[in-house]
């Protein structure tokens, strides 16, 4: 704390000077992490959440993430802040609803990696998260702006967390999310897919060819995959892997996919295997 009102002793000056003079505005220095700092530990729950206690709650509606891609603890971090919050309240388990995240960056036209930290593996810490009773998510993986982290169109993602909303505090018998992985069997050289909120039915958005889906075998070497509807099932394979153990869809910081159901909701990323899981890191 010496140190910073030393540099903000500093700083004031050459302010004051810049301004007089009209040379250039110096940088401010940083305010320590510390007792009342809004990024000190719990200052942001302390400053925004604390004071809202006491007041009756319906639901909460939870947008973030980007800044705790390459956090290893966040599977157990974000469910544990769910429910220490509905422990303060104290008025059972409100509806907790989120958005996963959308997408972002340049579009890298190769099959998934075993890269640790990534986009793809904090989406599915908060598709795990939808463990917890009386929680929601709103899919974003195709309303994301390639370069800029928070996307201007809002729209569908509060379209998608009203739906959300509607089926699961409101009780309205409405379909209100895509397809999210629920299991996956291996016939012969193809994998065979089923999901969950599959709705009216799966389908590939504007009635192409389905993309995103890439397939390894033990040798955890993935490649791009044929993926077909049949049934209300996604057949996976590849010529190049012959004894198929894992798929991967749309495991990419911006990838390329469009599984949907028919009522018009993208289906969450997602992953077969648990190979190289972040805890491991």
């Amino acid at each position: 704390m010496e140190q910073y009102n030393r540099k903000l002793l500093q700083y004031h000056k050459e302010l004051n000077k810049a301004k007089t003079e009209g040379g250039k505005l110096p940088d401010e220095p940083q305010k320590p992490y510390g007792p009342g700092h809004r990024k000190s530990p719990s200052g942001l729950f302390n400053g925004m959440i604390a004071p809202l206690i006491p007041y009756a709650i319906k639901g909460v509606i939870w947008y973030q993430g980007e800044s705790n891609v390459g956090h290893k603890y966040y599977r157990k971090l974000f469910p544990a802040m769910i429910q220490s919050w509905r422990e303060k309240w104290n008025q059972g388990d409100f509806p907790f609803l989120f958005v996963q995240l959308h997408n972002l960056g340049e579009i890298v036209d190769k099959p998934p990696e075993n890269a640790f930290y990534s986009w793809p593996e904090l989406r599915e810490s908060q598709l795990k998260t939808l463990a917890l009773p009386n929680t929601g998510m709103a899919v974003a993986i195709d309303v994301g702006d390639v370069s800029n982290i928070h996307p201007r169109d809002k729209k569908p993602i509060g379209e998608r967390l009203a739906f959300c909303a509607l089926a699961n505090s409101y009780g309205k018998k409405i379909i209100y999310c895509g397809p999210v992985y629920k299991s996956a069997k291996i016939n012969s050289r193809k994998l065979i897919i089923e999901f969950d909120y599959i709705g009216s039915g799966l389908v590939a958005e504007n009635g192409g060819k389905l993309k995103g889906f890439a397939i390894a075998g033990a040798d955890r070497k993935f490649y791009w995959a044929d993926a077909e509807i049949s049934n209300n099932t996604v057949v996976v394979s590849s010529s190049k892997v012959t004894v198929p153990a894992a798929v991967r869809y749309a495991w990419a910081n911006n990838p390329v996919c469009n599984l949907y159901n028919k009522e018009g909701f993208p289906a969450s990323p997602f992953r077969t295997d648990d190979w190289l899981v972040v805890e491991e890191k």
